[in-house]
């Protein structure tokens, strides 16, 4: 019978979307659920709503931008250093590449005879060095736009759940009880295939978003209705 395997391939683009919606969820709940406790009118809480939702889709999709572009840079600059490093040392350069195979219980004449194959293609050997001497993997050119694409709509999605409560209700208390269970019920859902696909305990990671979720909510209330 054929062995299958089943990796995570597009980790990078499940992690954009977790950091988006996850915070999308929880930011823009405990703010309606602070406004809730304050005010007495729905459309307030909805304007503020929206409102937070643009400049934090904004915020936050310019924060994977800079960070996927942060990502690239540094690869590019290391890439530029192993280039100058092969060619002014290249002697030690060889033997890094030996050491990293002695770490695998090669033998010293394997070591040699991996050591020169690398050598005669600069471009496999610096790319080598870039994997397993730095742990840099080459990001992906459009890295920084995707990110902040995906984590700018991911955002406005998940922040959108919170106010649908206020809505279709023409008061904040009613709006905050329809509210609260439509984002619990979606932070229990977001967290549970979140904690799937990432390979950890699936009951747990719905829970624990879950509950990251209600105590910010609980204490913009909280601190709303002290406040006013």
């Amino acid at each position: 019978m054929e062995h299958q395997e089943s990796h995570l391939k597009s980790s990078e683009f499940i992690t954009d979307v977790v950091i988006g919606m996850s915070d999308g969820l929880t930011v823009p709940f405990a703010l309606a659920a602070g406004l809730s406790g304050a005010v007495n009118s729905n459309t307030i809480i909805i304007t503020a709503g929206i409102a937070e939702i643009v400049a934090g889709s904004i915020a936050m999709g310019l924060g994977g931008y800079l960070a996927g572009k942060t990502e690239l840079d540094h690869y590019e600059s290391e890439l530029k250093k192993e280039y100058e490093e092969v060619e002014r040392i290249p002697e030690k350069e060889m033997q890094e590449v030996k050491d990293v195979f002695a770490d695998y219980g090669l033998s010293s004449e394997s070591q040699n005879i991996i050591a020169l194959e690398l050598a005669k293609d600069k471009d496999k050997w610096v790319n080598f060095m870039m994997k397993f001497e730095l742990g840099l993997e080459k990001p992906h050119a459009n890295r920084a736009k995707h990110s902040a694409l995906t984590i700018g709509v991911s955002y406005m999605i998940g922040g959108l759940i919170p106010l649908t409560g206020y809505i279709f209700t023409s008061t904040p208390q009613a709006g905050l009880i329809i509210s609260a269970i439509i984002t619990v019920l979606c932070l229990l859902i977001f967290g549970y295939f979140k904690s799937k696909v990432t390979g950890q305990p699936a009951i747990n990671g719905a829970l624990k978003v879950t509950f990251i979720g209600i105590i910010a909510a609980a204490s913009a209330f909280l601190i709303a209705k002290l406040i006013s």
